[in-house]
């Protein structure tokens, strides 16, 4: 059995799938076992996911018969996973051949440590590179309420959901949910359960192209329904579904009293904080309420 179990949701990814999976099986670290769920693709997607799982042993090639949503694709993956440690990649993105040796010599190290990724950088669709994150940092405060406060409070990219876990912990959280910001919203739970770590070297390449989700569907609305199709026609009220996930982030977590009455504090800061568009969520919030969009 693998120790570490790698997730691959895919989607219609002929054009990036090969070198993506690639870069996974080229890794220093190779006890590991890389599950691919094909979401119903269309395209060359299968015909390249079976050559790979028919000449490497460490490759398992699942395929849903319909389309289910990007969440429950991704959370297909985890469920399909044996390993102590595991990851989410990308069907586009690229690691470097260290990646997954760092990453999980830090978690072996580090025991208070959840979730371990590295420095990244943008790379375009011929792969060169086009500029590192700059907003990319450790969440590795002593409190849980100090890094849960972190995550919500502090403005931050989220590409470290494709780090390594403890997958004991994640399935103890939300997991990947079918809303717009879930990605902040498992972030803020994992920090509850121990540190989040940044390598500073650049180990992850992110692909920026414009078929990847968030350039495609640039109406948040659009999104909710890439996520789940069963919410498409929805009214969607993402702002407060993020509150609401948070509060049910705090109460599932094993916290003293104390901790969990300052993560509600660090809580109500955060309606009154200011959303990456720059408006406050509280804002966010009445304005969804008072003119409820559907998605489309």
């Amino acid at each position: 059995m693998s120790r570490l179990s790698i997730g691959l949701p895919v989607y219609n990814g002929e054009r990036y799938l090969a070198k993506a999976i690639g870069s996974l099986l080229d890794q220093t670290y190779d006890n590991f076992e890389l599950i691919i769920s094909d979401n119903a693709s269309t395209d060359r997607t299968p015909e390249i996911c079976r050559v790979f799982a028919e000449t490497d042993t460490r490759v398992r090639y699942l395929r849903n018969d319909t389309n289910l949503g990007a969440a429950r694709n991704y959370n297909r993956t985890l469920e399909a996973a044996t390993g102590e440690y595991f990851k989410w990649a990308a069907h586009d993105d690229l690691c470097h051949p260290y990646f997954l040796a760092r990453c999980v010599e830090l978690l072996d190290a580090e025991p208070g440590t959840v979730l371990v990724h590295s420095a990244s950088c943008g790379i375009d669709e011929d792969g060169q590179i086009i500029g590192r994150y700059a907003q990319e940092r450790s969440f590795d405060q002593a409190r849980p309420s100090q890094r849960f406060a972190e995550v919500i409070l502090r403005p931050h990219v989220c590409i470290a959901v494709f780090g390594v876990m403890r997958r004991a912990i994640l399935q103890r959280t939300i997991r990947h949910g079918d809303w717009v910001g879930a990605d902040r919203n498992l972030l803020a739970e994992l920090a509850l359960y121990g540190r989040i770590r940044l390598l500073p070297e650049v180990l992850f390449k992110r692909r920026a192209h414009e078929d990847a989700s968030i350039h495609r569907f640039a109406d948040e609305h659009q999104r909710l329904a890439w996520f789940n199709p069963a919410h498409r026609g929805r009214r969607s009220f993402p702002t407060w579904r993020r509150l609401a996930e948070y509060r049910k982030a705090i109460g599932r977590a094993p916290l003293a009293h104390a901790e969990r009455l300052a993560c509600y504090r660090k809580l109500g800061r955060w309606l009154v904080g200011r959303h990456h568009t720059g408006r406050r969520n509280a804002g966010l919030m009445l304005a969804e309420v008072l003119h409820p969009r559907r998605s489309e």
